[in-house]
């Protein structure tokens, strides 16, 4: 088992993983959400569900660092704490791409010693802007495996230029916009 997996695992972090384990290519795949801010603890075998979580989360680690995250937040609100539950698994020479849907302008930014590229993220998926972002479409993907899928997007993604205005921690934070996602259709 990986160390990001141990992490994860070890402190209860995952949350409805679709995909938890070694690639072809890297020592450990991750897709699902991940705990930000777990629920409180009623007893010894109840626990609420996360008051805050990552969302629509694709990670890759090939090392004892998560090398690789790209996810949503539901607000920018959640960064901070995001950094403060997972700095000890980040490095400073990882990947991390955030999609926020409360943010009304993009931005690469430093935050303790770690690189972040903030879009803001509307009515599309992490993984449809991943895609976009690494010039792949989903029939690149359609006959490979969850694991095979993940090691495509994450070989093209790191060696993308992506296209973002470097910014201060500062100047994202003050993006954050009131509104977060609009809902479209039947509620």
């Amino acid at each position: 088992m990986s160390t990001v997996q141990d992490f994860i695992y070890g402190n209860n972090l995952q949350w409805q993983a679709s995909f938890s384990e070694k690639t072809d290519k890297y020592d450990y795949g991750y897709r699902g959400s991940l705990v930000i801010t777990p629920g409180k603890v009623l007893s010894a075998d109840k626990q609420l569900p996360p008051k805050a979580t990552a969302t629509q989360v694709i990670l890759v680690s090939n090392s004892d660092k998560i090398d690789f995250i790209a996810c949503e937040l539901e607000t920018f609100d959640f960064f901070e704490p995001f950094v403060e539950q997972y700095k000890e698994v980040l490095s400073t020479d990882g990947l991390y791409i955030l999609f926020v849907t409360d943010l009304d302008a993009d931005g690469k930014f430093e935050y303790e010693g770690f690189t972040f590229y903030a879009f803001s993220l509307d009515e599309s998926s992490v993984w449809n802007e991943l895609l976009d972002h690494a010039d792949l479409s989903k029939g690149d993907l359609k006959k490979l495996g969850a694991g095979e899928k993940i090691d495509t997007v994450y070989d093209e993604i790191k060696v993308t230029t992506l296209r973002i205005a470097d910014k201060s921690y500062d100047d994202v934070k003050a993006a954050k916009s009131g509104e977060g996602r609009v809902l479209f259709g039947a509620v």
